[in-house]
């Protein structure tokens, strides 16, 4: 009887093994591969199985790619500085320094558990001095090249986190840490001109190999639009309104303007009757996020009272101001033509606007639309246009438009600048002096890092202000360029600020004079895989992306895209919501651990669902995994030591086995290699009761097995007599010739129905099947055989009278 499966016994003997003889050993003969995990943000609750899942994954892919010959760059640290750990920290009434501390420490202890080959030498924390240093040093480099700017601006205002948001912190009008709800506020604020990356960022897409899904998010994120500005002059006033379209072609059919309720003008617009409701209609619009107005489905509005004058036509149109318009896109005006426009249609509805058809699908006119009429057509009502096709308008009119000097060809896009700042303790000081004199300037670059200087009272003030403004003896410094007495900034940065780079600095993490070494830079950047979740699509996605072409443009590295392949691994969720603590529903992983051991819960992470989709946690499964794995173990402690010849029926199913499995893992679908390594295990123990299996089998499925089971694996590889770890072994490759079948089952018809099977040599002759055929159906061929027919390989027909 073989010795039991002890989970407890081998992996604690491996880890000790691994830790004095590592797996993956840069020895400089092998090629890198780079995979890496989305760093996390020290989070007190520590890690739950969902968090598990995106790591098993990584780690699950790096073995796979350590046996396919490659030296791995594996490494993991912490996302530390920002909003999530210093709130954290003001709840549980502690320092967010001590609290980040402990919670890495307790992350840490955790991941160790998953066993993964992680490079704890390549560590990094973006609350180190050491690694901030580099974070204030982009910064200052952006400033310089004009990248980095300041203004006061409406933002996005967190009353409950009491900072400033990006837009893209904002998820349905909601903070996207603490789910208040947004308003607005105007603040000086850092921003950093990542439009200026635009069509960079848009273009260079499509050589990335991403999810589409994400693609397509950041392509509707960046928003690239092409169309015209257009002067509509205000009636009765030298005043002019100018307005963005990206369809100027139906100009005839604008009966009205809107204008947002940020638009400079929009009060000097208002007539003395209309001023009331506008004003009043303003101050409510500066209540709501920028989000919450574009998804709101009610449109609202107030006539200012004057009117414009279309160009073409010299039709007086009225200005409305609706807060559906942003001040930040395009002009903050819009023509609208409502007959071609599902926005424009509802909001005419609405306040009896007229509706004017101006492109109708057969070039005729319908009597009352009951709907906008968006598809192309013929030019109708439209002066000198119409008999047009539509899209051929849509292409030529906004050049007749500029030759006529009635409009400018131009682009768009809805990408903002980012919101660089926040009114926060807990994050990397923006390395900038105020003085009267020399305006902002720069701390010199020998400087930094500009520490951030240890408080007691660090949480937020609700004023506008960081708490370093209270810091005075921080705050009161000397101007870099003049020495006369300066200020310094007292805005943090984000917490995107650290994790928009932190992938580069793990490969020189050491370094303290400059960001990455070039060489190492050339030799180990950039990331090959990188897993995480979908919900940083258009936030450390795009930031990271755009910080590569800057660091690629001043040459700190020679690529322009940090993430070669991605890859979104599924959210685990229980009683069907995601896990929280404040649901109640968390699964931690140590008990399981304990239990089951890491090699079960690495499988059963994988097995729950496609590693792409959201699935749903249930303890109960994980006996079924246990339960292969001891079975596995059995087959191999069975025969191990059995001296057995492989048989062809060994062969072929050794080398399909090989096919399935590397196919599968190559396309990510790891629940069905998971399952396929049991229906296989499940053959080899039918064979095994034959006689055995052979060593060569086991050793292959060993090594198959390895990423997914490493303690496991290891400890059947040594039982195979193996004094090296199972690692320093080949990823076995299959042999198609072999995987094919000797024999093959064709059906057998009388008069084209099925009346049994015959199994025949693949090669088999003609008479001899239709012979073989003929046995099995002996019974039914009562009358004269008038056709014999066989289709190699599928089918044998008799036909009789």
């Amino acid at each position: 009887m073989a010795v039991a499966y002890n989970h407890k016994e081998v992996e604690k003997k491996w880890r000790n093994i691994w830790e004095e003889k590592p797996v993956n050993v840069n020895d400089g003969t092998k090629p890198k591969y780079y995979c890496l995990d989305m760093f996390p943000y020290p989070s007190g609750s520590g890690l739950h199985v969902g968090h598990w899942r995106g790591y098993v994954i990584s780690d699950v892919w790096s073995r796979y790619k350590l046996l396919k010959g490659y030296y791995i760059i594996h490494p993991m640290g912490w996302d530390a500085f920002g909003l999530p750990a210093e709130n954290y920290a003001i709840k549980m009434g502690t320092h967010p320094r001590k609290s980040t501390m402990e919670n890495i420490s307790n992350i840490k202890r955790q991941i160790n558990e998953i066993a993964a080959i992680y490079d704890w030498d390549m560590e990094v924390n973006t609350t180190d001095p050491e690694f901030y240093k580099w974070t204030q040093w982009i910064f200052v480099k952006m400033f310089k090249k004009g990248l980095a700017y300041e203004k006061q601006m409406p933002i996005n205002w967190c009353p409950s986190c009491k900072t400033g948001l990006a837009n893209e912190e904002v998820v349905n009008g909601e903070c996207e840490r603490c789910g208040s709800p947004v308003t607005k506020k105007n603040l000086r604020q850092w921003m950093l001109k990542i439009t200026a990356y635009a069509d960079r960022l848009l273009d260079d897409l499509d050589k990335l190999d991403w999810p589409e899904k994400v693609k397509k998010m950041q392509s509707d994120w960046i928003g690239k639009s092409y169309g015209a500005e257009i002067d509509f002059k205000v009636d009765g006033s030298d005043r002019e309104v100018k307005v963005y379209t990206t369809r100027p072609d139906t100009l005839y059919g604008a009966t009205f303007m809107v204008i947002a309720p940020e638009h400079a003008l929009a009060t000097e617009l208002s007539t003395e009757e209309n001023k009331a409701a506008v004003e009043d209609y303003i101050f409510k619009a500066s209540m709501k996020s920028s989000v919450d107005r574009l998804q709101d489905k009610e449109k609202t509005g107030v006539f200012t009272g004057s009117y414009a004058i279309n160009p073409l036509n010299g039709k007086k149109v009225p200005i409305w101001i609706s807060d559906y318009v942003l001040a930040d896109y395009g002009t903050g005006a819009i023509m609208c033509v409502p007959a071609h426009d599902d926005r424009d249609f509802d909001f005419a509805k609405k306040f009896g606007i007229p509706i004017v058809q101006v492109i109708a699908k057969d070039g005729k006119e319908v009597e009352e639309l009951t709907e906008a009429y968006t598809e192309p057509g013929v030019m109708i009502n439209s002066g000198e246009f119409s008999g047009m096709n539509s899209l051929d308008a849509k292409r030529d009119v906004p050049g007749i438009l500029e030759e006529r000097g009635i409009g400018k060809k131009t682009t768009n896009y809805k990408l903002r600048d980012w919101v660089f700042s926040r009114q926060r303790y807990w994050g990397e000081p923006i390395p900038i002096v105020h003085c009267e004199a020399c305006g902002a300037v720069p701390v010199p670059e020998e400087e930094l890092p500009l520490l951030l200087p240890d408080v007691e009272s660090y949480q937020p003030t609700g004023t506008g202000e960081s708490p370093l403004a209270d810091i005075h003896e921080w705050v009161n410094t000397t101007c870099p360029c003049c020495g006369k007495p300066a200020k310094r900034e007292t805005n943090t940065m984000p917490q995107w600020a650290g994790s928009s780079w932190y992938f580069l600095r793990y490969v020189d993490n050491k370094n303290t004079e400059e960001l990455v070494n070039r060489e190492k830079a050339d030799k180990l950047l950039p990331v090959d895989m990188y897993i995480g979740g979908v919900e940083h699509a258009v936030l450390h996605l795009l930031y990271s992306r755009f910080y590569t072409k800057f660091l690629n443009d001043i040459g700190v590295v020679d690529f322009d895209e940090p993430f070669i392949k991605l890859f979104n691994q599924g959210m685990i969720g229980k009683d069907g919501a995601k896990m929280s603590k404040s649901k109640g529903n968390v699964v931690s992983p140590d008990e399981l651990v304990n239990e089951y051991g890491c090699d079960a819960l690495r499988v059963y992470e994988l097995f729950v669902g496609p590693p792409e989709l959201d699935s749903e946690w249930d303890d109960r499964g994980i006996d079924g995994v246990y339960r292969f794995i001891n079975r596995f173990w059995n087959l191999v402690m069975d025969n191990h030591d059995k001296n057995i010849e492989a048989t062809k029926e060994m062969i072929k199913l050794r080398h399909k086995m090989i096919y399935d499995i590397t196919t599968r893992l190559e396309t990510f679908s790891l629940n069905t290699v998971i399952s396929g390594f049991m229906e296989y295990n499940n053959k080899f123990i039918d064979l095994a009761k034959k006689g055995g299996i052979d060593k060569e089998t086991l050793e292959t499925f060993i090594i198959l097995l390895a990423p997914f089971t490493p303690h496991v694996s290891e400890e059947l590889w040594s039982e195979l007599g193996h004094d090296t770890s199972v690692f320093d072994a080949r990823w076995p490759e299959y042999d198609e010739e072999k995987m094919k079948d000797d024999e093959i089952e064709i059906a057998v018809q009388v008069n084209g129905r099925t009346k049994g099977t015959v199994l025949v040599a693949v090669d088999e002759a003609k008479d001899s099947v239709i012979a073989k055929a003929k046995e099995v159906v002996a019974d039914k061929l009562t009358e004269n055989i008038v056709k014999e027919i066989y289709v190699p390989g599928k089918i044998v027909n008799i036909v009789v009278k």
